[in-house]
């Protein structure tokens, strides 16, 4: 482990150069695993050699444009990024846009960058991938942008009610309070990238419905950008009625991670079906998202790879 310093900018600009709630240093700390601590006027990276020298050139290059600008976006972060790391493919990917007042995001990885892609080039996605690879999250994004840009009139967020080892069965409340832990991921997403009172708006003209994958069967949706999330926690019959939904002009996304099935002993999980059964149809895509494309906090990866390569022996 070796460590850097970087002196920093005037007192006047340490705001825009760390971001709000310090957003900028976390991406950094967080894409690089690096360790960065601000202290006495100077900011200290630590890490591995590699993971160190391309943190500071990131912050000398976010330093130089906050020095030039006197601010610095999200998206600027995420070509400095790209551009230290190598990541082409990243920085020059169109941006998503996601509301009318113009907030836009971007992949971080090659996989994400993969991903989108596919989601705006097909019309049947397959994701697949550990958590935090933001598989629900951009899925989305793009149908954000795709209702913004007029391409479909309706948006639907669907999420199998399949308890992960606990039981929610004697919650109080009426049907939508029970089933409305399990859509939470969904609206979670949904209010970080709208305004929260348009959002609403939307549900209430049924624009954008967030349900249970029960409530699709005998559907047929037209113009709608269809996310199936949580998708290894459905049925071999439960997939195939949603895939069936999909009407004239529609988009089906499928979003899951088949290492963290919650189905029954024994049963065969939907998605681990239909990744087989349908490989072979042409105007589908499968993406397969990986460790390296986990855009939460620097230790989910550690996390996720420990949980992979199983307990390990003791001596």
């Amino acid at each position: 482990m070796i460590k850097a310093t970087i002196s920093l900018v005037d007192s006047n600009s340490l705001l825009s150069l760390f971001g709000a709630r310090d957003q900028h240093l976390r991406r950094v700390r967080d894409q690089l695993s690096v360790d960065i601590t601000h202290r006495e006027g100077k900011i200290h990276v630590a890490g591995h050699d590699v993971a160190v020298a391309q943190a500071t050139e990131a912050l000398e290059q976010m330093k130089a444009l906050v020095e030039r600008r006197g601010s610095l976006s999200e998206e600027e972060v995420s070509e400095v990024l790209a551009g230290v790391t190598g990541d082409a493919a990243v920085s020059k990917s169109a941006p998503i846009e996601v509301s009318t007042t113009a907030c836009r995001l971007r992949p971080r990885t090659p996989g994400q960058v993969r991903y989108v892609d596919a989601m705006r080039n097909y019309d049947l996605t397959f994701a697949v991938g550990p958590s935090g690879t933001g598989k629900t999250y951009l899925a989305v994004a793009v149908s954000i942008e795709a209702l913004k840009n007029d391409e479909i009139r309706k948006i639907v967020l669907v999420r199998p009610a399949v308890e992960a080892g606990e039981s929610l069965g004697f919650l109080p409340g009426d049907l939508q309070a029970k089933i409305n832990p399990y859509l939470r991921p969904l609206l979670d997403a949904l209010y970080e990238m709208m305004d929260y009172d348009q959002a609403r708006q939307y549900m209430e003209q049924d624009i954008i419905e967030v349900i249970p994958l029960a409530f699709m069967r005998g559907r047929t949706l037209n113009e709608a950008f269809i996310i199936l999330d949580e998708a290894q926690n459905t049925t071999v019959s439960q997939m195939k009625m949603f895939l069936t939904r999909m009407g004239a002009g529609s988009k089906i996304v499928v979003a899951g991670d088949i290492t963290q099935v919650d189905l029954a002993p024994h049963t065969r999980s939907g998605l681990a079906d239909a990744l087989t059964r349908l490989k072979e149809i042409k105007g589908l895509c499968q993406v397969r998202l990986s460790n390296a494309d986990i855009v939460r906090h620097r230790l989910v990866q550690d996390v996720v790879r420990a949980y992979e390569d199983g307990p390990k022996k003791r001596r």
